[in-house]
C-alpha cells in the first residue's frame, strides 16, 4: 500500500467506516478488499479486519507466483527435446552451465553429490505430501554432514506435510541448523547447493532433470524460494497452528478456491498435495460449515459467503 492508502485504512479501522468519496484517491484499498461497500450505507466503506485482509492478499501473492514456477517449468519441458538434440551433436551446445539429467537414479546421483559437496546451504521445495522414510533414512547422512559442517538446510513442503510421521522424525534425528515451512500450494520440485547448483524437473514424470550453474537462473531461483519461504507456515522445530476463519481452515479456503474454478475431487488433490479421500473430508467439512447439501449449492454458497474474497491482486 501506498501511504496515503494506510494511512486511510488505518483511519477506517479506527473509525470503523470512511465515506465512498475518501477512498477514490486510493483505489488499491477497494481493490485489495481491505474497504468494503457498507451494507447499511452506499456513501459509506467498511474496513476488513487486518487478520483476515492479510492471509488472503499473502494467498494472492503465493498463487502468483506459484503461476511464474509453473509456466517456468513448462518452459524447460519444451526445451529439453532441444537440448537433447543438441548434445547429439546436431547444434552446437552454447550454455555448458545448464545439464539435462536423463533418469531417475543419475537425477538422485547428481543431487546427493551437490548436496555432499555443499558447505553452506541447501534450499528445497517438495511438493506432494507423502514422504517415504526409507528414502529420508537414504538422505539423512548426506544431509547430517551439511550440518556438521556448519550448513544450513530450509526446506519448504505442503500443509499435508504437517502430518506425515516420517517427515518429523527426519529432522528430528538431524542435528545442526535446519527449517521446515509448508504452504497450501508450493511450485514443482526445487533443489538449490550453496547459491551455486540447481535441480529443477524437466517433465512432468520427474524422469528428466535440468543441472543448472548458470548465476543469474540461480539467484532467480533463490528469490522465488525466499518469497515463498517469507509465506510459509513454521513446521519444524516450531510449529505453528494454521488459522482458520469462521471456522474455515486454511485448506478448506484453499479447496474453496479450487472447486469454483471447476476442478475436480482428483485435480483439487493433486493440487494440494493429498490423496482424492483426505481432499473429499475437507470438502465434506467445508459443505457442512456452510450448510451445502449438494455440490452445485456448495460452489453457490462459497460465493456468497466471502470466503473467495481473495482475488485482490496484490
Amino acid at each position: 500500500m501506498c501511504e496515503a492508502g494506510s494511512e486511510l485504512y488505518a483511519r477506517a479501522l479506527r473509525e470503523r467506516h470512511v465515506p465512498r468519496e475518501d477512498a477514490e484517491p486510493t483505489p488499491c484499498l477497494v481493490r485489495f478488499g481491505l474497504l468494503r461497500p457498507d451494507p447499511e450505507d452506499p456513501a459509506r466503506l467498511r474496513p476488513a479486519p487486518p487478520a483476515v485482509a492479510l492471509p488472503r492478499l499473502r494467498e494472492a501473492l503465493q498463487e502468483r507466483i506459484t503461476r511464474e514456477m509453473r509456466r517456468q517449468t513448462r518452459l524447460a519441458e519444451q526445451f529439453a527435446p532441444l537440448m537433447t538434440i543438441a548434445r547429439d551433436g546436431r547444434t552446437p551446445v552454447t550454455d555448458p552451465s545448464v545439464t539435462v539429467l536423463n533418469g531417475i537414479p543419475r537425477i538422485q546421483q547428481a543431487v546427493a553429490e551437490a548436496l555432499d559437496s555443499s558447505s553452506r546451504e541447501s534450499l528445497a521445495i517438495q511438493p506432494g505430501g507423502v514422504r517415504l522414510a526409507e528414502g529420508l533414512e537414504q538422505s539423512r547422512p548426506i544431509a547430517q554432514r551439511l550440518l556438521s559442517r556448519g550448513g544450513r538446510m530450509r526446506t519448504l513442503y505442503q500443509h499435508t506435510s504437517r502430518h506425515s510421521l516420517p517427515v518429523l522424525a527426519h529432522y528430528e534425528r538431524l542435528r545442526g541448523d535446519r527449517e521446515v515451512r509448508t504452504l497450501d500450494e508450493v511450485t514443482e520440485r526445487l533443489f538449490i547447493f550453496d547459491r551455486r547448483v540447481a535441480f529443477i524437473p524437466a517433465n512432468k514424470d520427474r524422469s528428466k532433470a535440468l543441472e543448472l550453474r548458470n548465476p543469474v537462473l540461480i539467484d532467480y531461483l533463490v528469490s522465488i524460494f525466499e518469497r515463498l519461504w517469507r509465506l510459509g507456515t513454521p513446521m519444524f522445530p516450531q510449529t505453528a497452528q494454521l488459522p482458520s476463519d469462521n471456522g474455515i481452515t486454511t485448506r478448506q479456503h484453499a479447496i474453496a478456491s479450487l472447486l469454483v474454478e471447476g476442478l475436480t475431487d482428483t485435480e483439487v488433490a493433486e493440487r494440494l498435495g493429498m490423496n482424492v479421500r483426505t481432499a473429499r473430508v475437507h470438502i465434506a467439512k467445508l459443505a457442512a460449515a456452510l450448510g451445502s447439501n449438494s455440490r452445485a449449492q456448495l460452489g453457490y454458497l462459497i460465493g456468497r459467503s466471502g470466503v473467495l474474497n481473495r482475488d485482490n491482486g496484490a
